[in-house]
């Protein structure tokens, strides 16, 4: 599992030519995307750290990758028992405030993220190459993460030492496991991200009494599911539906909530593939973190606040490449809930994307299969929760629901699954008979309350999906009605 561009213990990167590193490196990225000002600033780090490590003994990494995070450090270095987190500034003459900050969130990320950087001294170092010198302060900012230290291209080996020498011990970090780790939240990361939403229910949230009933009931569904699928240690998949505006997001949200505890080892995340949409989701949830604590007349740091958030909030595409890359061991969670689950890519897409831009030749799975391949990894048991909107597939590849069924016809035969009526009753989910047929065949469960048929937006809005959906089926008579009636006119 290679997570960085190029490692190498510092005895090797020492005596290896310039060229040859920058050769892996730069064979390790999108050749047909490398620009010019990338590729000087690879030759320009490795010129800077051969000046600055002579003699040193430890493993050195350039554009690692922190799991789930879909960010890539500059460098990291390890020797001894400590973890450097470098961020270099090619050219740069100033320790700008943005550029300290964003080499701190990669080092609390890794604190938070990386199981093998759990507790670890991690010290967070900013090199702008001209700049003046700066005295290196060693300043501790939450348990074993340090403020970012600033130095300059001729003086970071006098930082390095500085800090080897203050955090001395005979304790040495094993780097091959280091490498190795997972994706795990510490403890504190998932508490903190539970009692984060803890404090906004549905009800408070849903604007229809009706509609907060509705989700209560879908909700209340779901946890009996992952109960029973959890004592009896079995594996499901729940597939969620519902009128536009009726809170499909809302209720994954609610459920990544109500199922999130540590203690009892039940992993949430909350999943999708709406770039846009999570990254709302995760400054409002920060936001109103931040001002709860104004509130009470307290402080905290905004990415400590961001790093919690993004424990249960995450892209789908950073859960899928990360469990790519570690082909063997299950994800820490146990219950994945996808957002607009019917734009995962269909089998063409997927293949296409993995060859071009992952270098996996061979790989032969729809995005919906290898998710659930994914969550099949778990020896015991494990739910999956697929909010499903009827027809929204958009853009070209995305496979719908049929995507998400097909591959229950011949594998995964253990597995329970739960759906919505309206699969069956309504042609926007489900077009091919062949996939109803696996649902019979698999006895599968029909829940009534994993469709959500009340509207949180209003009645015009709904109605407005409506004679959209009527439009691009050509259905005239009933378009030219419903526009009559609800789009043209006021409704009071």
């Amino acid at each position: 599992m290679n997570r960085a561009y190029y490692s190498e213990y510092l005895v090797n990167f020492l005596s290896t030519n310039d060229d040859e590193v920058y050769g892996k490196i730069s064979g390790a990225y999108d050749l047909a995307k490398l620009e010019i000002q990338q590729s000087n600033a690879w030759k320009r780090q490795i010129k800077i750290l051969k000046n600055n490590l002579l003699g040193l003994n430890g493993k050195l990494y350039f554009e690692f990758n922190i799991p789930r995070m879909g960010k890539r450090v500059d460098n990291i270095l390890i020797i001894d028992n400590c973890i450097f987190v470098i961020e270099f500034k090619v050219g740069s003459s100033s320790y700008d405030n943005h550029s300290k900050e964003q080499v701190l969130g990669y080092a609390l990320d890794l604190n938070n993220f990386h199981e093998g950087s759990h507790n670890k001294i991690i010290i967070p170092i900013l090199v702008a190459e001209h700049a003046n010198h700066q005295k290196t302060n060693i300043n501790q900012r939450f348990e074993n993460l340090y403020d970012t230290i600033c130095t300059n291209a001729n003086n970071l080996r006098s930082a390095i030492n500085e800090c080897l020498l203050y955090f001395k011990s005979p304790e040495i970090l094993n780097v091959e496991n280091w490498e190795k780790s997972v994706y795990k939240p510490t403890p504190t990361i998932i508490e903190a991200a539970t009692i984060l939403y803890r404090n906004h229910s549905v009800k408070e949230i849903s604007r229809s009494d009706a509609g907060a009933e509705n989700l209560s009931k879908t909700s209340e569904c779901i946890s009996e599911i992952i109960d029973f699928s959890k004592k009896n240690r079995r594996k499901s998949i729940c597939f969620i539906t519902g009128v536009p505006g009726a809170g499909k997001t809302l209720a994954g949200l609610n459920i990544a909530n109500l199922r999130s505890d540590y203690e009892k080892e039940e992993h949430t995340v909350f999943l999708s593939g709406n770039m846009p949409l999570v990254a709302v989701l995760q400054e409002a949830l920060t936001t109103d973190k931040i001002n709860t604590f104004k509130l009470l007349g307290k402080k905290e740091n905004k990415k400590v606040v961001a790093s919690q958030v993004k424990s249960f909030i995450q892209l789908i595409h950073h859960f899928r490449d990360a469990s790519l890359k570690d082909s063997e061991n299950p994800p820490i969670e146990k219950v994945t809930i996808f957002d607009e689950a019917q734009r995962a890519w269909t089998l063409k897409k997927t293949s296409d994307f993995m060859k071009q831009k992952k270098g996996h030749s061979d790989f032969n799975k729809s995005e919906p299969e290898f998710l659930i391949e994914v969550m099949d990894r778990h020896k015991d048991w494990c739910t999956i929760i697929c909010l499903i909107g009827g027809g929204q597939e958009i853009n070209t590849g995305e496979a719908g629901l049929e995507e998400w069924i097909s591959p229950f016809s011949h594998n995964f035969k253990e597995w329970d699954i739960y759906y919505s009526p309206r699969i069956i009753e309504d042609e926007n989910y489900i077009k091919n008979k062949a996939v109803l047929n696996v649902l019979k065949n698999r006895k599968a469960t029909l829940k009534p309350e994993l469709h959500l048929s009340v509207s949180l937006r209003s009645f015009r809005s709904a109605k407005l999906s409506e004679f959209i959906d009527r439009l691009i089926k050509c259905d005239t008579e009933e378009t030219i009605e419903l526009y009559k009636r609800y789009i043209s006119t006021p409704v009071n």
